[in-house]
């Protein structure tokens, strides 16, 4: 591609990255900080929050895992701001959705051999939410052209540095239209763990309940007489920067007892952040026993939204709390006002029972390689399996 210098396109800084495509006019940046973010942001409108330039700039400055990450900032013709796209390296499970028996395999294997089927990737979307489709696009524009455009870019840059894979996610059924656009591109459509929703639709949580059949309702009312008895009470707060430490240690209680899913690792500096950063968007609802702080659960309200982020508890067990902690963030949803609550990835039974409705997730994985692409759909499969979950009528007929 022919390259452009920065000052030629209005708004750049000198000496980024620019790629002239023949369509768009794409600037490459190694930081958001790097970005005005009132350009970055024009695009935001209509789009999660987590998209936002503010978002973006909490999550590099908080030193998750080796994320190195770019940001592409797409403008049209006459220079105006048409599109953005966020790419990083990470070093991730190439088996990360490994069955059981295969992830007790790969365990003992990387007692001797830590790094074993450890691959730095080329990954596009956003690293600790999920977002569909994984990329901003203004209205009046094509995002099938800025899709095909940013594969150029990420195919040049995973060939430039070596990585063996790219990874672009999420597709939600809201872009599976986008899905054939990258199989036109060579790359190959697999199944991620699916997601958790729960459409909003109730004005208090006495309603909600009520609207449970009653199997489902019996069994909530049952864990909610059991944290009763033990004194366990919350509160929401939405100024926790104070409490960061704390509260990162009780995350790592959860993500040391995972057998799911691991990925990125938190640090007391994304806690710290996300308070200060987001303001009253970023919330966490504190768990009390017996006045003891013993659990933590962190959202963020995103217009319409609210995601339920990370779960986190003084100490590891299995017990009725985080029932109780997942009814209560169904409370703050209907608190809030907000229409839909993303429960996210994993403990589907018991957010199913409380209504929650599993929406698939795909990913979109292609080798830079053209000799070893067609391998990745033959490979990948075979180390890595999801699920297969069915919804249920979890309340009442309207």
């Amino acid at each position: 591609m022919p390259r452009l210098s920065a000052e030629a396109i209005p708004g750049l800084q000198a000496g980024e990255d620019v790629n002239n495509s023949g369509i768009f006019q794409i600037a490459v940046y190694n930081r958001i900080r790097d970005i005005d973010p009132n350009v970055w942001n024009s695009l935001i409108p209509g789009h999660s929050q987590t998209f936002s330039h503010e978002f973006w700039d909490l999550v590099e400055q908080s030193g998750l895992n080796d994320f190195r990450y770019r940001h592409a900032l797409f403008r049209d013709a006459n220079g105006q701001p048409a599109a953005l796209a966020t790419f990083y390296t990470v070093t991730t499970d190439i088996a990360i959705f490994a069955p059981a028996g295969l992830r007790k395999w790969l365990s003992a294997i990387r007692k001797f051999y830590p790094r074993f089927l450890m691959l730095s990737m080329l990954e596009c979307g956003t690293p600790i939410t999920l977002n569909s489709p994984p990329i901003v696009v203004r209205p009046d524009i094509d995002t099938g052209i800025v899709l095909r455009e940013l594969h150029q870019l990420l195919l040049q840059t995973a060939r430039q540095e070596g990585q063996l894979l790219i990874v672009v996610r999420d597709f939600e059924p809201n872009a599976a239209t986008l899905e054939p656009v990258m199989q036109t591109m060579g790359y190959c459509v697999v199944p991620s763990l699916p997601n958790n929703y729960l459409d909003i639709r109730w004005n208090s949580i006495e309603d909600y309940r009520a609207s449970m059949k009653s199997y489902y309702r019996s069994k909530l009312t049952k864990h909610l007489k059991r944290n009763q008895t033990l004194k366990v009470r919350h509160e929401v707060i939405t100024d926790f920067h104070d409490m960061a430490d704390l509260l990162c240690s009780q995350w790592m209680v959860v993500h040391e007892q995972a057998d799911e899913f691991q990925r990125e690792v938190l640090t007391p500096e994304f806690y710290r952040r996300l308070s200060r950063q987001m303001g009253d968007r970023s919330k966490v609802i504190l768990y009390y026993r017996d006045d003891m702080l013993v659990g933590h659960a962190l959202l963020l309200h995103d217009g319409d939204m609210l995601r339920w982020l990370y779960f986190g508890r003084e100490e590891a067990g299995n017990d009725s709390l985080y029932i109780y902690v997942a009814h209560s963030v169904i409370e703050t949803a209907i608190a809030l006002g907000v229409s839909k609550l993303e429960m996210g990835l994993t403990t589907y039974s018991i957010k199913q029972d409380l209504g929650a409705q599993v929406t698939p997730i795909n990913l979109a994985l292609r080798a830079p390689s053209a000799l070893i692409n067609p391998l990745v759909s033959v490979f990948y499969p075979m180390l890595n399996s999801v699920p297969a979950l069915h919804n249920k009528n979890v309340m009442k007929s309207a």
